[in-house]
């Protein structure tokens, strides 16, 4: 990590993709219903690399660790890990990596009467309206959330 790199808060870490990785794992034939269990089959589909599941644009995906409690009621909380892609479009509503006045933040982006708005997703936090003198940057569009459960 860069050591002039800042954040309001809501980022701690951002890390490269190495597209050369691959972690295939075996996917089981069937769902599984989230309500009275069925029998099992073992029946294996085939095998599911999560880099190609998760991963649309190689050269510009990057893993960014989440930090604190302002994006909590969108299932973003402190240590998750945020799969991001820089070339996809930040339109109003996706969640987004920001640099606001040099430091990152991860905000839901809203687009209202042609003005710009980070908000979060916690209610004891206040939406950041983007003020035309301010220096804002939109670096990547949140794609997945990894966390534990």
């Amino acid at each position: 990590m860069d050591s002039k790199f800042k954040s309001d808060g809501s980022i701690k870490y951002i890390y490269g993709f190495n597209p050369e990785t691959k972690l295939a794992r075996p996917l089981i034939g069937t769902s599984v219903p989230a309500g009275f269990p069925s029998p099992a089959t073992d029946y294996i589909e085939g095998s599911l690399d999560l880099n190609e599941y998760l991963i649309q644009h190689k050269a510009s995906t990057f893993f960014v660790r989440a930090a604190g409690y302002s994006m909590i009621n969108a299932g973003i909380g402190p240590d998750d890990i945020l799969i991001v892609d820089r070339a996809l479009e930040a339109v109003h509503k996706r969640i987004v990596i920001a640099i606001v006045n040099g430091e990152f933040t991860v905000k839901r982006l809203r687009i209202e009467n042609g003005e710009y708005w980070l908000a979060p997703e916690n209610d004891d936090y206040e939406p950041l309206k983007i003020e035309e003198d301010s220096a804002f940057t939109i670096w990547g569009v949140v794609t997945y959330v990894i966390h534990k459960v």
